[in-house]
């Protein structure tokens, strides 16, 4: 029996497809760097060996999969490609896989994860089903009839990917490292949809995805009326948010979630859409109200009399909703946002678009930037976004005892960097 050997096995896509085919009955080890990640414990937790980098590692037998973050000149991709193994990038050997289920592909610049989470927890009460989800979450059933995966626009990878059903939650100008402008995001977007071989679920309330051309029914959602399924009267509750959904302007079922804001209604929305388009019924459709969340989005924990949230924010859009999020959940309480941009690209880009999104908490923190030194060639500093932001403050990781001033504050910790650590120094003070 043949072994997948993951090379970068702790990124959190690896991560989830390493659990994948191991659930499948796969042997399955891997490499990485011996800094402790969060995604190592699940695979840890399935007896999955993980070591060190090292072309050693390379042994016949293999079948290889490596990680988009490393060259081709990686010890153990060379050692692989000298030795003549079976080898595939991630997103190469994810579509391969996807073919032998009904694949549904969640893509889009925002809200990818919680939507495939919240699609993976749906599909999974009701139906054997796989799922491989952005947050290094990966389940694998020998028996799946449903293969629910996220699909990442960067560097146009979800472009190996031909599945039956995409979500398409919205079209946003982001990764600028790669993406020239949000036309080449759409131009992108637009060859994702040519290949999609069943239908498109596809939010209308964004005007790009409405002039998405496809070869097969784009199904369009959103809180417009101009919707074929669409939110009405969204009320918060102290238990989560409730909606109407009208299919085609016809009262179709009252539905809860237990989060809050308008993206996840509209996560929601797309979510109840494809399972109507698969004969799902209303009470099958339901099991939305029992979805947790998924790993590093409003993940939430009470600490004294705060409330600390660890979310993967990084981009303006997500900002924003990440703040909506707290405000509608904890209406009487402070909010106080600690960001920390990641990539100098990214900052350099949005720089007034942060600053704009970061307004809207009553206090504003700003770690150091998240990147590497050769990325920065415009000597960009967090004193850049600071200045933009008026009574904001830099945080250093020794000064976090600051944050106890806020009494009853919901902390917002945002970024796809290391920002945790933060969160971590501020938790380790007695």
């Amino acid at each position: 029996m043949t072994t997948y050997h993951f090379i970068g096995i702790k990124g959190t896509g690896m991560s989830s497809l390493a659990q994948i085919l191991h659930d499948s009955g796969k042997k399955v080890q891997g490499s990485d760097v011996e800094k402790h990640f969060f995604t190592q414990e699940v695979l840890e937790a399935k007896n999955i060996e993980i070591t060190p980098f090292s072309k050693d590692n390379i042994q016949e037998g293999l079948t290889v999969i490596a990680g988009n973050a490393f060259g081709d000149d990686h010890e153990e991709i060379e050692e692989a490609k000298k030795r003549g193994l079976p080898f595939y990038r991630y997103h190469e050997f994810l579509g391969d896989w996807l073919q032998q289920y009904t694949s549904i592909a969640v893509t889009g610049a925002h809200g990818k994860t919680s939507t495939t989470g919240l699609l993976a927890h749906v599909l999974s009460e009701n139906y054997p089903t796989s799922y491989l989800i952005g947050d290094g979450t990966g389940r694998g059933h020998e028996q799946s009839q449903y293969f629910a995966f996220e699909a990442c626009e960067y560097r146009r990878h979800f472009l190996e990917y031909h599945p039956d059903y995409a979500i398409m939650t919205n079209i946003d100008f982001d990764h600028p490292d790669y993406f020239s402008s949000v036309d080449d995001v759409f131009d992108a977007f637009q060859q994702m949809a040519k290949q999609v071989k069943k239908g498109i679920i596809a939010c209308g309330d964004d005007e790009h995805l409405q002039h998405i051309q496809a070869n097969v029914p784009v199904v369009y959602y959103g809180l417009a009326d101009t919707n074929d399924f669409q939110a009405q009267n969204i009320q918060e509750t102290d238990h989560g948010t409730t909606f109407d959904v009208f299919v085609r302007n016809n009262f179709y079922e009252t539905f809860m979630i237990p989060q809050y804001g308008n993206h996840n209604v509209l996560n929601a929305l797309s979510v109840i859409a494809i399972c109507h388009y698969e004969n799902m019924t209303p009470d099958q459709i339901k099991k939305l109200a029992t979805f947790r969340g998924v790993k590093r989005r409003f993940s939430e924990k009470e600490w004294r009399d705060q409330i600390l949230v660890d979310d993967y924010a990084h981009h303006p859009i997500e900002i924003t909703a990440t703040i909506d999020s707290a405000r509608k959940k904890y209406r009487e309480r402070p909010v106080v946002a600690i960001f920390q941009p990641h990539t100098f690209t990214r900052t350099k880009t949005f720089l007034n678009e942060f600053a704009e999104s970061l307004e809207q908490a009553d206090h504003v923190y700003l770690c150091d930037i998240f990147g590497s030194a050769r990325e920065n060639e415009g000597k960009l500093t967090i004193e850049n976004l600071q200045e933009l932001i008026p009574q904001s403050q830099v945080l250093q990781i020794d000064e976090v005892d600051q944050l106890k001033s806020y009494e009853s504050g919901v902390l917002l910790f945002m970024g796809a960097g290391d920002i945790q650590k933060f969160q971590k120094a501020y938790e380790d003070l007695n």
